[in-house]
């Protein structure tokens, strides 16, 4: 049968050349024809009743659906509207990156009357910003790591090489090292493009311990020590979930898997790479915090932590528990909020699991502070930050310093086509098709980069100095204020009232948190 329309179709193509080089009437018959036989086909399959019913014409359902987002985002959506992005904060991210003018016109486009609107509290006393950036960077490790690390206050977050194009891995190190800032790998792991321009590493190992792994897919202790020792890699990070897809691995779609990626990665080539949802080095809060100890003895004192989206709390607090029992203490945690970004992850997953950002460091602060460890350990806020505002809000409601995948993505040149999943990025940032990805000039994208990381933590300095404020160390929650449902302004002080520096430990855990308390163990998650 496939055969008789190969004929066919051959013979219509030939009648059809022939009939245009003589007469008017050809062309006609060139366009007309093609119509008629796509008809035909509609009339008579049987997967799609919409073409059964309405040939020719069914196929613009298909057509208006793929642009949608196109037209979605460039004619319909307003400046506060878009997802997962506002426009608003693409935009902002856009013009820091290509150092355009940022400034805004004519009043707020926000409604300040909205439930949930938040400000920051400036000061009659305010401060001209510091030029100096010093106190714009944090150092992380605690007393038991060698080789403390002095991060800035504004990071690349995880992004693997696989769910990124080689050319968009280096133009973020590339910028990071411009702008002193660190890269985080990305559970994908170590490669060659994330040392090609000299720019600081986090290097994240996830369940799959891709590039430091064995056949079997197990952790390999030589392979790790032996590329941990790189001097560009300042930390390690242990992921344990991630805010996009908690409790889920890690996903790349066979078509991004090129034989390149898998030569890193250890894996096969003809499959889909998913990482398993659990780690294999260890099953219990104190078995992770005897690998955390692993992995400092291996990379030679370097600081290590890990990442986590919060879902029990017993489980975070099991191994807060752990950390007293045994005297261990990770360098720094990376909170992922829920509204995390991804290249890949199912709906439900995106959508209805994790906690939230902003919930979670007040979480995880708060049983820091209440066990008594908080000053053994940074806390790294990761989720939807992009302006300075958002990096003061995540300070203020516990973190240290800050991460941001897509804002770093946006300044690369993402323009939120949601193609990240299907190898055809437009912009070539988060595909492996070689065609794509070579408009990503490495140079030009790196500069942008550091254009952007540069102008946000000027602002965020202003906004400090605003406040009257001269570190970031002194942002508090009392200096953030919510609008609440009855209309009413509490800060996030009275939100979230903190508690006392060891008020666990003499029995004093407010009531919400109680039963979590109680039930944590730190033999078990």
């Amino acid at each position: 049968m496939k055969t008789f329309w190969t004929v066919l179709a051959a013979n219509l193509i030939f009648a059809l050349l022939y009939a245009v080089s003589y007469s008017l009437f050809g062309w006609l018959l060139l366009i007309t024809i093609p119509l008629f036989v796509i008809g035909l086909c509609d009339r008579f399959q049987q997967h799609h009743s919409i073409l059964r019913n309405y040939p020719i014409i069914g196929h613009m359902r298909w057509l208006i659906e793929s642009v949608r987002p196109y037209f979605q985002q460039y004619l319909v959506e307003g400046e506060t509207e878009g997802a997962p992005v506002s426009r608003m904060f693409r935009s902002i991210v856009y013009q820091r990156a290509k150092q355009s003018l940022d400034t805004n016109p004519f009043g707020t486009k926000v409604d300040t009357y909205r439930i949930g609107y938040e400000w920051l509290t400036h000061s009659l006393n305010a401060r001209f910003a510091p030029s100096d950036k010093h106190d714009l960077r944090v150092s992380i490790g605690n007393a038991q790591c060698q080789r403390p690390y002095q991060a800035s206050l504004l990071n690349i977050s995880a992004m693997s090489f696989g769910a990124l194009s080689a050319n968009a891995v280096m133009a973020l190190n590339k910028g990071a090292k411009l702008g002193g800032f660190y890269q985080n790998t990305g559970e994908g792991g170590l490669t060659p493009y994330h040392l090609e321009n000299g720019g600081d590493i986090v290097w994240q190992i996830g369940t799959g311990y891709f590039g430091c792994r064995d056949k079997a897919g197990n952790f390999n202790a030589d392979e790790f020590s032996r590329k941990v020792a790189d001097d560009a890699i300042k930390m390690v990070e242990i992921k344990l979930s991630q805010g996009a897809k908690p409790s889920h691995g890690g996903i790349l779609p066979k078509e991004k898997v090129t034989d390149e990626i898998a030569r890193f990665r250890l894996v096969d080539k003809d499959a889909d790479v998913v990482s398993p949802p659990s780690h294999s080095a260890f099953s219990t809060p104190l078995e992770l915090l005897n690998f955390i100890q692993q992995l400092r003895q291996l990379s030679v004192g370097k600081p290590v932590g890990f990442k986590l989206c919060i879902g029990r709390r017993s489980e975070f607090i099991a191994i807060v528990k752990a950390m007293a029992e045994t005297g261990i203490y990770p360098d720094f945690i990376t909170v992922d909020g829920g509204e995390g970004g991804t290249g890949a992850a199912p709906l439900e997953f995106s959508n209805s699991i994790g906690m939230p950002l902003r919930d979670a460091i007040v979480f995880v602060d708060d049983t820091l502070t209440g066990m008594g460890l908080r000053e053994h350990v940074k806390i790294i806020a990761a989720g939807k930050l992009f302006t300075a505002f958002h990096i003061v809000r995540a300070l203020a409601l516990g973190a240290d310093l800050c991460n941001s995948a897509r804002g770093m993505m946006f300044a690369l040149g993402c323009v939120q086509s949601l193609s990240c999943n299907t190898n055809r990025c437009p912009t070539g940032i988060a595909t492996q098709n070689p065609r794509l990805s070579k408009g990503l000039v490495v140079e030009d994208k790196a500069e942008r980069v550091y254009h952007y990381h540069h102008a946000t933590l000027d602002a965020t300095a202003e906004l400090i100095a605003a406040a009257a404020l001269k570190t970031p160390k002194d942002i508090q929650r009392c200096h953030i204020q919510r609008r609440m449902p009855d209309y009413s302004i509490r800060s996030l002080a009275d939100i979230f009232p903190q508690p006392a520096t060891g008020s666990f430990i003499e029995g004093n855990v407010p009531e919400p948190l109680s039963s979590d308390f109680y039930s944590a163990n730190a033999s078990s998650f």
